[in-house]
């Protein structure tokens, strides 16, 4: 009886592996299935990087070509042609480089003055209580909804009487603490526990040593974000500079690009279009360069800016 039973404990020891596979078998089906998607995903999202990607890869390596290949074989492109003429026209042609200059006198002072009132008066919105602060912070959120073109001529007769049209005063001043602005960094600041400001203040800090010390550090990822958005609509800006800056010495670099047909028509006799074409896509692959080299170096500190910007106040 004694080995009658040690047999069947061996036949149930045995027996158990295949029991527990069979069990197994649906979690295996659904981790296949879910390898499945994330391959199809994978793919799809390729796909869509490559439609995205295809326009300006086309610009980049058609401004290499000569201008006459440009048109006639749009999609085609031989290295034994590669040639920097398109490149060299466009700088002797378009004063592209003094639209970069303007460009960065422009992005660095206005960029700072959002970098650091707009978190300040987000601060104020989120950690202070005083009367009408919902009022307030309602009628700076109107201003999201109304549209560029709605404050153009108000903005521009305001210029106009402080003798600042086609000045840098006049590119930097106006916008240059947004609505946006302050709403993303209320809601980071929102984020941050108030007991590390009463902490603060036990120890003697003071309210803009609180703001420096203890909300700065903290909300670095928001404001990495908001630099980079920052920097991205200051650099494409199009609308006002054109309407503020119609002299050529303050033309900043989206109305020199916007001009640049005529810039090239201009300066060279008998230009034709394949002309015209080479040296335009130059000039949008030299513009593109900047900001495609911020953002391919800053995509993590955008992406965490991001998911800390969406954190509900």
């Amino acid at each position: 009886m004694a080995d009658m039973t040690l047999t069947e404990r061996d036949q149930r020891e045995t027996s158990a592996p295949s029991t527990s596979a069979t069990e197994l078998g649906p979690v295996g089906a659904r981790g296949s299935r879910r390898s499945q998607l994330r391959i199809g995903t994978h793919a799809f999202l390729l796909l869509l990087m490559a439609g995205f990607l295809a326009p300006v890869a086309w610009a980049l390596v058609s401004s290499f070509k000569p201008a006459n290949d440009i048109i006639r074989a749009p999609l085609s492109f031989d290295p034994s042609t590669f040639t920097l003429d398109n490149y060299v026209a466009m700088f002797h042609d378009v004063p592209i480089a003094h639209g970069f200059l303007n460009t960065a006198i422009v992005l660095i002072a206005k960029g700072a003055i959002t970098m650091f009132f707009a978190p300040l008066a987000a601060y104020a919105f989120a950690k202070y209580e005083f009367v009408g602060k919902n009022i307030i912070f309602g009628a700076v959120l109107i201003t999201l909804m109304l549209p560029t073109i709605v404050l153009i001529i108000p903005l521009l007769l305001e210029m106009k009487t402080f003798g600042w049209v086609n000045t840098y005063q006049a590119l930097i001043l106006p916008g240059a603490v947004d609505a946006f602005a302050i709403f993303w960094m209320r809601q980071v600041i929102s984020a941050v526990p108030d007991e590390l400001l009463d902490a603060a203040r036990v120890d003697g800090c003071s309210e803009f040593g609180i703001f420096w010390r203890v909300i700065v550090p903290v909300i670095r990822p928001g404001l990495a974000g908001l630099a980079v958005l920052t920097i991205m609509n200051i650099y494409n800006d199009f609308v006002w500079p054109v309407v503020i800056a119609s002299s050529e010495q303050m033309a900043t670099l989206q109305v020199v690009l916007s001009t640049l047909a005529q810039n090239i028509t201009g300066n060279r006799i008998g230009a034709d279009y394949a002309t015209v074409t080479g040296e335009l896509l130059a000039a949008s692959s030299v513009a593109l360069i900047p900001l495609l080299v911020l953002f391919i170096v800053l995509q993590r500190h955008f992406i965490n800016g991001i998911l800390a910007g969406s954190v509900k106040g």
